[in-house]
């Protein structure tokens, strides 16, 4: 999950994982990720989701982990233009850092903000559109569409590595699909605080 601070990532990853809201969520710290298993068509899947910071000071460290993504939910608050306005920039770094055969969503979170509203449904749907991905208005407080964006992602997903391996067997009931990353990147530090 990808967007600039303060859109709601952290609080959609909460509500995706544990169903709960927390209406005073700190910001995330660099990179936090949840686990969550989910049936998709018939099969148990694992999704690992990993919320990014969306701080500038913490953009080296969170690039790093695009390049072994599956999945990318690009977020922005619908009442926040500056947060709709830096997609092109989200979307610029995924396209220099993450693998070109990555699957990504556009959601606009906060949809319950009515009376605060200031990017329509039809602008978030328009950029999707020039993204060529698909489009969600969320709400992580009152769960609006917050499982769908999720689980529509991972359907993609699947189907992307299941045409990948050739339509190998997908009998393995433990298959993982990674919303972040296949695996942390190696750091060259020597700081034993992973």
């Amino acid at each position: 999950m990808i967007g600039d601070t303060a859109v709601g990532k952290s609080s959609l990853l909460l509500r995706f994982t544990e169903d709960m809201f927390n209406p005073s969520f700190i910001s995330t710290i660099g990179i936090d990720f949840k686990v969550k298993t989910v049936d998709i068509d018939g099969k148990r899947v694992k999704l690992q989701v990993w919320d990014t910071a969306g701080q500038e000071r913490f953009r080296t460290i969170t690039t790093a982990y695009y390049r072994t993504a599956q999945g990318i939910i690009l977020t922005y608050d619908v009442t926040n233009p500056e947060s709709f306005g830096n997609l092109k920039m989200w979307a610029k770094a995924i396209d220099q850092h993450a693998a070109k055969s990555v699957n990504r969503i556009l959601v606009g979170n906060k949809c319950d903000l009515v009376d605060k509203r200031q990017i329509s449904s039809e602008k978030g749907r328009e950029l999707a559109n020039e993204f060529s991905i698909q489009f969600f208005e969320t709400s992580a407080k009152n769960a609006t569409s917050v499982e769908e964006a999720f689980l529509t992602l991972a359907r993609d997903i699947k189907k992307r590595v299941d045409t990948e391996e050739g339509g190998a067997s997908t009998e393995d009931n433990n298959k993982k699909i990674d919303l972040g990353t296949q695996g942390q990147p190696k750091d060259k530090s020597s700081c034993p605080c992973k």
